[in-house]
């Protein structure tokens, strides 16, 4: 895609979005935009504000509930320590309760530390976020929003390692339970069950996180970053 081309694509998608029309980024020729932009670093220091902005108003249109990033990562904090807390109480109880709450205080872990795992990667290499969201009723998980501009200015590689952290954080968790699991005494069973949420967490990324979600991402930037060496 030519640079000219590139500035058609953005000018159509500001003008729709300011005569406040739906629309479809990917049918507009957005990502393939984006795309270019990202294999050349002279047009994302170029682009980047006009890219953030556009996805910031189109996210808008679709996004089913956001709030402040501040909320969203202060329920993903007291989530995790809540997780924590859970497991600490397992140290006091009897079997089976303490795989119980061993088992509950992880799972809640999964869910919070995934967030938090975006969030802290990508503040370290300079990705901002703006929103914190749920996507919709038939995909109720909450998410976190960058900042598509600063998103652009960081290499491809940071990029990569933001995408990825969210998943190698909640693919770690089970198998670090498994100390709390030796230090409470708790029953094998439990050490099983922590095994088997890791184990089915690696096949469900090797199956369709790769192809759709946060491994999807992280293949895509590195192949950037691969290109961009091999050009320089």
């Amino acid at each position: 895609m030519a640079d000219f081309d590139i500035e058609a694509v953005l000018e159509t998608c500001e003008r729709r979005l300011e005569a406040g029309e739906s629309i479809d980024l990917g049918g507009e020729g957005f990502w393939k935009a984006v795309g270019r932009v990202k294999r050349d670093p002279s047009l994302a220091d170029r682009y980047a504000d006009r890219i953030g902005e556009i996805d910031r108003r189109a996210f808008e249109t679709w996004v089913f509930r956001s709030f402040p990033i501040t909320f969203g990562e202060t329920f993903l904090w007291l989530g995790t320590l809540a997780g924590l807390a859970i497991v600490a109480v397992a140290y006091y109880v009897d079997e089976p309760w303490n795989a119980l709450l061993l088992i509950a205080g992880t799972l809640g872990m999964l869910v919070t530390t995934h967030g938090l795992g975006h969030l802290i990667v990508g503040r370290l290499v300079g990705i901002r976020f703006t929103r914190w969201f749920i996507a919709g009723l038939s995909r109720p998980q909450p998410g976190v929003k960058t900042d598509y501009a600063t998103y652009l200015r960081v290499s491809p590689r940071k990029r990569a390692w933001m995408h990825a952290s969210g998943a190698l954080v909640t693919k770690a968790m089970p198998f670090l339970m498994l100390g709390a699991a030796w230090g409470m005494e708790a029953p094998s069973w439990a050490w099983i069950v922590l095994i088997g949420i890791g184990v089915l967490q690696i096949i469900t990324d090797i199956t369709m996180s790769t192809k759709q979600s946060d491994w999807m991402k992280f293949k895509r930037e590195m192949a950037i970053a691969r290109a961009l060496e091999g050009v320089g």
